[in-house]
């Protein structure tokens, strides 16, 4: 049975960095807001940006990597053979991201209405296509890195892999205030700052990698059984991340159509990732080799058990989370976004989307929990199965509401689909036996974690009542905000101790 002390301990430095990460990512996303506003360029630039991170999800984290590391993790008791594997898989790789990179250069005017038609016939759509030719190269790097990242987190070395998106949102930090200093084009530079930010990722965890034992070498890619093995098993998870990607299609569709709702969605977007990032991909990036180790040598108790306390630790904070992001919305996006070139107006429906994306919170971090019990089985079909009903429910009603409901439209899509998603890969993995199975410890755990959360959201509703003149005065509104928060941590913390979720002794476990 895995010790519950080795698996939070990763998880939370997974999530440590990634924190950090999602923070000057916010901060990032403040600076965006202070100097773009919602505004073409603003709407331009994130399209841009969106095309190379769309295409490394598919294939480089969304598919590659998840059927790289279940088939890594089961070679590492031979190390010769998994760094030969290893290497042949980092070629195969790059020889395929470097004809996608050739390739998209060519189409990317085709690119950007396929993202966003609603810019066709105005200024976004020049600006995105240029600035969308200078990112994309930043799909070879990040790419890699994620090869790189993978083969990390299977060793078990964590921290490196976690740590490196840092470096982008530094790159995008240090490209604003450039350009402000220097009087550089905002757009060109931020797009400039992508590649260049790719190449210091993956500077950074190939020297992980290398100092690991893992100093990879460029070959000529060679189809070999395993190399054949891992494209059959990845092949159905590009298709789930093509569908994933169309269901992020259909939302940019129906905003392109309303000036400034590219902007508003994303920005909504940014919040609830946030809580998504640190807690659902922290999880499944420490699950995934944990579970594929257990499998190797048939120990289901101890993958179950597994299953069980990451589920029970990411409730822990995305329920709350939810609780928080959708009783006390407006303040959050007035607090952290309202300056500059963003408008009380801007505040107004970038709120609205973030409630509406809050509510499937739940459903996209236990998607996380979920989708290792298959892709540890090397099955990456199911999953893609459930994701293509996932993208009809998505157009369905994103496409059947955008008439009454505008852009928000999109917003209820994703959650819906979400939840579907969610209640899909459910009920499959109760074919694998004892895989999923709640024990008591986590039924118990869940009752008292929503409990705890609805009290701290009737306690952060009334202290917006009360610290309402100071959430929307200049200066002191940040400190209003930070009491509110910390108000709502305190009451969370205290409804706990008081329903005694956890003995003093679980919680040194967890935390130290």
């Amino acid at each position: 049975m895995v010790k519950p002390f080795k698996l939070l301990k990763n998880f939370f430095t997974v999530g440590f960095w990634t924190l950090v990460s999602r923070v000057l990512g916010f901060i990032r996303d403040v600076l965006f807001a202070a100097f773009l506003g919602a505004g073409p360029l603003a709407e331009a630039f994130l399209i841009a940006f969106t095309l190379p991170n769309m295409f490394r999800r598919i294939f480089a984290e969304g598919a590659f990597n998840l059927a790289f590391v279940p088939l890594f993790s089961k070679k590492l008791d031979n190390q010769v053979q998994a760094k030969e594997f290893a290497e042949n898989a980092y070629s195969v790789l790059l020889a395929f991201l470097l004809g996608l990179v050739i390739l998209a250069q060519i189409i990317m005017p085709y690119l950007v209405l396929a993202m966003a038609s609603g810019f066709s016939g105005d200024e976004r759509f020049d600006m995105a296509v240029l600035f969308g030719r200078i990112a994309f190269p930043y799909v070879i790097f990040i790419s890699v890195a994620a090869l790189f990242s993978g083969l990390l987190n299977s060793l078990g070395r964590f921290v490196a892999a976690a740590a490196a998106p840092v470096l982008l949102n530094a790159f995008f930090i240090f490209g604003l205030f450039g350009a402000d200093w220097l009087q550089w084009d905002i757009g060109l530079t931020l797009s400039w700052a992508v590649p260049i930010a790719g190449i210091a990722q993956l500077t950074f965890v190939w020297f992980a990698a290398s100092k690991a034992g893992f100093n990879l070498r460029i070959r000529l890619p060679r189809f070999s059984p395993e190399i054949k093995k891992l494209l059959i098993v990845a092949a159905p998870a590009a298709l789930t991340g093509g569908v994933v990607q169309i269901n992020l299609l259909i939302g940019r569709q129906v905003a392109s159509f309303t000036d400034g709702a590219v902007a508003w969605l994303n920005y909504a977007d940014r919040l609830y990732q946030l809580p998504l990032g640190v807690v659902g991909i922290a999880v499944g990036i420490v699950l995934l080799p944990e579970l594929s180790k257990k499998l190797a040598v048939g120990d289901l108790k101890g993958g179950n058990y597994a299953f069980n306390r990451s589920t029970e630790a990411s409730m822990a904070l995305t329920i709350p989370a939810t609780i928080a992001l959708i009783t006390i919305s407006y303040p959050i996006v007035s607090v952290l976004f309202e300056r500059g070139a963003f408008t009380q107006q801007d505040s107004q429906f970038t709120s609205q989307a973030l409630i509406i994306y809050a509510f499937g919170l739940p459903a996209f971090v236990l998607q996380k929990v979920y989708q290792p019990i298959y892709f540890a089985r090397e099955n990456t079909k199911t999953p893609f199965n459930f994701a293509l009903i996932s993208m009809l429910v998505n157009a369905a009603v994103a496409l059947g509401l955008v008439s009454t409901l505008g852009y928000l439209a999109a917003a209820i899509g994703t959650t819906v689909a979400g939840w579907s998603m969610l209640v899909l890969l459910m009920i499959g993995a109760q074919k694998y036996s004892g895989a999923c199975h709640f024990d008591r410890q986590l039924r118990t755990a869940l009752t008292k974690i929503i409990i705890a959360s609805v009290i701290m959201g009737s306690g952060l509703i009334l202290g917006d009542f009360i610290l309402g003149n100071w959430l929307y005065q200049p200066v002191i509104r940040y400190v209003g905000l930070m009491l509110l928060i910390l108000g709502g941590l305190f009451v969370y913390g205290l409804a706990h101790l008081l329903l005694g979720t956890w003995e003093l002794s679980r919680l040194r476990s967890l935390f130290f």
